[in-house]
């Protein structure tokens, strides 16, 4: 931990430099522009990592989460004939407790690439981090960090351009159904079903505890849990919760079915989006059986793979998990950040 406040080792500018281009318009963005924001950003992800879209519910994220205030932590670009062209947002995500993080997310549309306007909107986007950064008083590190997938070879180049390093490597990994899947029997006294409504704050705490060891993360809000929880996408008939003998939750696996990635992935799957075992009952066989009792469902609802994104650098053995029922690396992502 650092003994002087955040706010003392981060430079901020007093404004921010929006960005200008001929036949533009820049301004902040509004719950109006979802639907056209998230058709700019399915543009950019056609070309950028074609495997998967971006969801409509993480652009209406970006803009009306009580932690976002949308008139200084987003930006659209329009041109002339009411096309969206460009669209950033910064969040200074809650849950800091041993980290502080200003995230973006945003895109340019393919067609206006290659005129600056990328420089631009990232120069933007960082000015008005280090703003967020510079109002926490704590005295923990500072983060300015941006997810990015390899094949977004425009997107590398313009972050790492601008100073960022790569932090992280992630990798994407496919569970096709074309070999058998393993019988991994759960743990005596142990139970897995479907998650219920009345378990979801019990599933919130158990998901803060089994990612406290993970790189980056930080606890997950009630607020954020909600949102993730009501997703379009969200198939809790596809997810599973371990339950010890105890009764108290000790592992969950949460997953989603978002049929518009398909045509990017030349099949259909479900993609599981959370895995995890609480540090009480870890070592057990317990994610394992998860992932089984998943890809069972999965392939009984007749979809032709999974997947999953898993960081290559866990300390929590995760790879050869996902590798030892059959998961294989078929594309991978990374992530890049400042630090203060």
């Amino acid at each position: 931990m650092n003994e002087s406040p955040l706010s003392s080792r981060v430079v901020a500018p007093s404004t921010v430099d929006i960005p200008e281009f001929r036949g533009t318009v820049w301004r902040p963005a509004r719950r109006g522009d979802v639907d056209a924001i998230t058709a700019m950003m399915h543009a950019a992800d056609r070309v950028d990592h074609p495997r998967y879209l971006t969801l409509r519910d993480e652009v209406l994220d970006s803009l009306d989460s009580s932690y976002i205030d949308a008139s200084r932590d987003t930006i659209v670009g329009i041109d002339l004939t009411n096309s969206y062209v460009a669209f950033g947002s910064v969040a200074l995500l809650p849950g800091k407790e041993t980290l502080v993080r200003s995230v973006l997310f945003g895109a340019v549309d393919p067609g206006w690439r290659g005129k600056g306007i990328g420089r631009q909107l990232l120069h933007w986007q960082e000015q008005r981090a280090l703003q967020q950064l510079a109002t926490s008083d704590k005295p923990l590190p500072g983060w300015i960090l941006a997810f990015i997938d390899d094949e977004a070879i425009q997107t590398n180049h313009l972050f790492a351009r601008a100073g960022f390093r790569t932090a992280r490597y992630y990798f994407e990994l496919r569970r096709r159904f074309d070999e058998p899947i393993p019988e991994v029997p759960l743990p005596d006294g142990f139970s897995i079903a479907n998650p219920v409504p009345a378990r979801h704050e019990e599933l919130r705490l158990a998901r803060n505890d089994a990612f406290r060891d993970h790189w980056g993360s930080q606890p997950t809000t009630e607020e954020q849990w909600e949102r993730f929880a009501r997703r379009s996408v969200s198939r809790p008939d596809l997810s599973f919760v371990a339950t010890a003998p105890t009764g108290e939750v000790a592992g969950f696996l949460l997953t989603e079915v978002n049929r518009d990635d398909w045509p990017g992935q030349g099949f259909s799957s479900a993609y599981i989006d959370l895995v995890g075992v609480t540090r009480a009952w870890r070592h057990r066989g317990i994610a394992p059986a998860m992932l089984v009792e998943a890809l069972r469902a999965i392939t009984a609802e007749g979809l032709d793979s999974a997947v999953l994104d898993v960081d290559s650098d866990s300390l929590t053995g995760a790879l050869t998990l996902y590798e030892g029922v059959g998961f294989r690396q078929s594309g991978r992502s990374r992530s890049v950040h400042k630090m203060f």
